[in-house]
């Protein structure tokens, strides 16, 4: 046994009972340290930002600490209710089960494994150590490489909030490969779609259940009568968001023929509008080597830190990656309808954003694959804790947020009574 496998293995079994002690405490002292955790957040503003000296302050409050605070708000808010046991009444019960009741309960996993990311590492996974701990699990949350200080920072924070001691563990960064096939009961990624498959296929060994947030390349529908300028100005915000590090980041823009030129030149004043942040070298290498594989484009220029580019519809298939770096391909359509049967060919499936008439935009929505669509807009809505977050496809499967990310932090467990006489079919 190596010395990874001997602090999973302790990891595993101290986790493992501190859990049943947390699934046994009520509720209400659960949201207690989520009250407490959530003031604190807000109370230690300045220290969050010094966590990312190369990320400019605000960008730091609105994209990670703000959505964190307004989902641990959420959970305060609603868990009770949601987590609560749900008794099935007698409408609706077969004749021969006259006698019985049942209750549908709520129970946690036990020890949830979360594998966070290294572009957002407080928001991503602190969202999913809430719901997780709000439900009465345990967690060991193994931090990108990177990420170790926001992990403490974020773990000091949930103790000095009231955790009870061992009921979180911080992994070390390169134990991810041993910590799947530790025997934890539930794992949460967030992550690659390569790191997916290989997460996926060592939780198998076990049968672990898993929650897979990976890798989009999001499209965009600019619909007839849609406001270019618009338009414009979000994908220029989305496409430089943290960098370009995004997943759900717009990419891929379908736009109708006779609109390419005005967009372009919409594109080319608000990029120019604003400073891109510096991409990291690793970014700018994969989005150097993607390009130089696309065939046929048009006119490249980078504007603002963001590379745009023409594709033909008939090479649109070159644009199905996964590449973490800010960059916009216009892809010029006769119509709609062949944006979608292009589109449709795409193995991702994480967003979409549709920018058009509210009416016409909604159906198309409806016929789009993806977990997160926006109606004219990019990113910021799905940030709504209320809403499930995850996708489909090579985007993975499962869900994180909202009230279904909150539920499937547990398992539904039917306990079912019989009171008095009844009679059995059986004898």
């Amino acid at each position: 046994m190596t010395d990874i496998d001997e602090v999973l293995h302790f990891s595993v079994g101290r986790l493992r009972a501190a859990s049943n002690d947390w699934a046994a405490t009520a509720m209400v002292n659960r949201i207690a340290v989520l009250r407490r955790f959530r003031r604190l957040l807000h109370a230690r503003l300045v220290q969050v930002a010094r966590l990312y000296p190369s990320r400019p302050a605000v960008e730091t409050v609105t994209a990670e600490l703000l959505p964190l605070s307004a989902a641990c708000a959420f959970l305060v808010r609603e868990a009770p209710t949601v987590l609560m046991s749900r008794s099935i009444g007698w409408r609706g019960r077969p004749l021969w089960l006259m006698g019985t009741s049942a209750v549908v309960e709520r129970r946690p996993y036990g020890v949830v494994l979360v594998l966070g990311p290294g572009n957002y590492p407080l928001m991503l996974p602190g969202i999913q150590i809430l719901q997780a701990l709000v439900a009465g699990n345990a967690v060991a949350f193994k931090p990108a490489p990177g990420g170790e200080a926001v992990a403490s920072f974020l773990i000091a924070l949930l103790r000095e909030a009231g955790l009870p001691e061992g009921l979180v563990d911080i992994l070390p960064v390169d134990a991810g490969e041993a910590a799947v096939a530790a025997g934890y009961d539930l794992i949460v990624l967030t992550g690659s779609v390569s790191t997916g498959r290989a997460v996926a296929r060592a939780a198998a060994a076990t049968l672990t259940p898993t929650i897979m947030e990976l890798s989009g390349s999001d499209a965009v529908f600019v619909m007839a009568d849609a406001d270019l300028a618009h338009v414009a100005r979000s994908l220029a915000f989305g496409a430089r968001l943290n960098a370009g590090a995004t997943c759900i980041g717009p990419h891929r823009v379908f736009v109708l023929r006779g609109d390419v030129s005005q967009l372009r030149a919409h594109l080319q004043r608000a990029l120019r509008k604003g400073r891109g942040r510096r991409v990291h070298g690793r970014a700018l290498a994969a989005r150097e080597v993607f390009l130089q594989g696309l065939p046929d484009m048009g006119m490249v220029e980078t504007i603002g830190g963001v590379t745009l580019f023409d594709v033909p519809p008939e090479s649109v298939r070159a644009l199905d990656e996964d590449i973490f770096a800010p960059w916009l391909a216009l892809i010029a359509v006769d119509s709609m309808e062949e944006a979608l049967r292009l589109n449709a060919g795409c193995p991702y499936a994480l967003g979409a954003s549709v920018f058009g008439p509210e009416a016409a935009a909604r159906a198309l929505a409806s016929r789009l694959p993806v977990g997160s669509i926006c109606i004219n807009d990019v990113i910021v809505p799905t940030a709504d804790p209320r809403l499930p977050f995850g996708g489909a496809r090579r985007s993975g499967y499962g869900v994180t947020r909202g009230r279904e990310g909150l539920l499937a932090m547990t398992r539904p467990v039917a306990v079912s009574t019989r009171r008095g006489w009844a009679f059995h079919l059986w004898g």
